[in-house]
């Protein structure tokens, strides 16, 4: 179920989640409910397990970054081939559920819930958010933010403790 990003308190005109069915859209967009975005061909092509479908969907010279994690930048739609092949591989019952995402001209926001189990049984998690420049019908840059859901873990305090480091209480 996608999120309906207006109750969300989102004021963007050009949001491809469910709109407000009893809200006219602004005169200046030209709304098309039957469109399919690209981030909903993709969400479809990963849940049907296609990997040459989706890297279809990217352009020869696309370009990824995953600004988290630098080094696991890529180019091209052979490695999208070949890293999807992988994945389907790995986790074969992998779903993708597109949560929420956003359209701004030629650029596409998504936020991500990736779930499955690995081929030993255990369980895979990711969430987090991508963001595609489709031209010509095809995505040709991405940006990635997609991070393993943490099992477990401290709270919102040692989360803090962790990654600020404040400095210990004063004991005046």
């Amino acid at each position: 179920m996608r999120a309906d990003l207006f109750s969300l308190g989102v004021p963007h005109p050009r949001l491809t989640a469910d709109l407000n069915p009893r809200a006219d859209p602004p005169e200046s967009v030209s709304y098309v409910p039957e469109m399919t975005t690209m981030l909903e061909r993709l969400r479809d092509a990963t849940n049907a397990h296609d990997a040459g479908l989706l890297a279809s969907l990217f352009a020869r010279d696309y370009r990824s970054t995953q600004p988290l994690h630098p080094s696991r930048g890529f180019g091209g739609s052979s490695q999208v081939l070949e890293n999807w092949s992988s994945v389907f591989e790995g986790v074969p019952d992998f779903n993708s559920e597109l949560v929420a995402s956003a359209v701004d001209g030629d650029t596409e926001w998504g936020e991500w819930s990736w779930r499955g189990h690995h081929v030993d049984g255990s369980p895979f998690a990711m969430r987090g958010v991508t963001i595609f420049v489709v031209r010509d019908g095809l995505v040709t840059e991405g940006r990635l933010y997609m991070e393993s859901v943490e099992a477990g873990g401290g709270d919102i305090a040692a989360a803090v403790q962790e990654l600020y480091r404040p400095p210990p209480p004063s004991s005046d």
